[in-house]
């Protein structure tokens, strides 16, 4: 054989690829084996697997530390999406029988913080609902920090009393309900809708002059602050007068904005509030499309891989890095990783072989 050939049956980059196509595109591994075959090279679901496997286990150190990074950010973004894992669906199962009778199901969640504007990715898969993710994340957080901003939508699930934060609401899940509602009530629904598209607008022109977050602030507070006052008001007035249904669409929409009020305009009132969770429902679309073309995991195991990979997949994508040829990375230089894993994180992961060794 070719020296070039090496003495492993599966260079790491097959177990690298293998990875990215499972969790970075929700190919399923009976597709991919289907399509190994057709190649004339077999890969069963089974040897897709033992490939992975090392890397997962390499790549866990890196993940240890982007979740104590995420933990001291000052915005954290969170959601969950439903998911299912065989396991804990089978009455007779070990891992079925560790489970609080009262749950009823498993998610998925995502947790998205910036650590110094660079966005980290994390994914949690299991009974547990987002808030409680949370709260198991922020256990890092270092003593002495301002409790973080923590952006999601108004579910009681979000919370968790183990935690202290600084609670904003999404404002586009709030618009979803006029914008759902506009052929039924035009002329209300526009009003609300023009006067948010202000709000974005005011937000969009204070990133693209590069606003710091106390100038953003101040931005808004001129700016969007008398549009939200009169929003508010005539809000309330609708209400008060009785122009809208309390029971009807309308009136459940605009009962929640008012119910919601405050965590929903943070932004007017801290630097650095988000307006919306959208980044975070965009991350979750990894954890749906995985859902759509698998339907589930089989074990809690197997979530967990899912998580690590989702997670790193996404942070590198987040932040403009090769998912590709970081995880390579990684699989060619575990001890080094090993040894210094915040070196290996993937805004700054060595790109050289000079740079590999200064780390080993």
């Amino acid at each position: 054989m070719p020296e070039e050939a090496g003495t492993q049956k599966y260079d790491p980059s097959v177990g690298v690829i293998v990875g990215l196509l499972r969790y970075g595109s929700g190919m399923p591994h009976y597709r991919l084996a289907k399509l190994q075959e057709s190649l004339g090279v077999p890969m069963p679901a089974s040897t897709q697997w033992e490939v992975m496997k090392p890397l997962f286990g390499h790549a866990q150190r890196v993940l240890e530390e982007l979740i104590s990074q995420a933990a001291n950010a000052s915005v954290v973004h969170h959601d969950d999406t439903p998911m299912r894992i065989l396991d804990l669906r089978r009455p007779g199962s070990a891992t079925a029988a560790q489970i609080d009778p009262k749950r009823k199901g498993t998610f998925t969640t995502n947790i998205l913080a910036y650590v110094q504007d660079r966005p980290v990715a994390l994914y949690f898969t299991g009974w547990q609902h987002a808030g409680e993710n949370l709260a198991q994340v922020l256990q890092h957080r270092a003593p002495g920090l301002e409790p973080p901003i923590q952006m999601c939508d108004a579910l009681s699930r979000n919370m968790s009393p183990e935690f202290e934060s600084i609670l904003a609401h999404c404002l586009s899940h709030g618009r979803r309900e006029f914008v759902s509602l506009t052929q039924s009530f035009p002329e209300e629904c526009q009003h609300v809708l023009h006067s948010l598209g202000e709000v974005y607008r005011v937000d969009a022109e204070a990133k693209k002059l590069g606003m710091t977050p106390d100038q953003r602030l101040a931005h808004h507070q001129i700016h969007s602050q008398p549009v939200m006052d009169e929003l508010q008001a005539w809000m309330q007035e609708q209400i008060d007068n009785k122009h809208v249904e309390p029971n009807s669409g309308l009136g459940q929409a605009i009962a929640y904005m008012l119910k919601h009020w405050k965590p929903l305009t943070l932004f007017l009132r801290k630097a650095g509030a988000p307006l919306d969770n959208n980044v975070c429902e965009q991350a979750l679309k990894m954890a749906i499309m995985h859902r759509k073309n698998s339907l589930s995991y089989k074990t809690l195991n197997g979530a967990r891989t899912g998580d690590l990979f989702m997670s790193l997949i996404h942070t590198c994508r987040l932040n403009g890095v090769n998912p590709f040829d970081y995880l390579l990375a990684i699989a060619t230089h575990p001890e080094a990783v090993k040894l210094i894993p915040k070196a290996w994180l993937p805004w700054n992961y060595p790109k050289t072989p000079a740079a590999f060794a200064d780390t080993s």
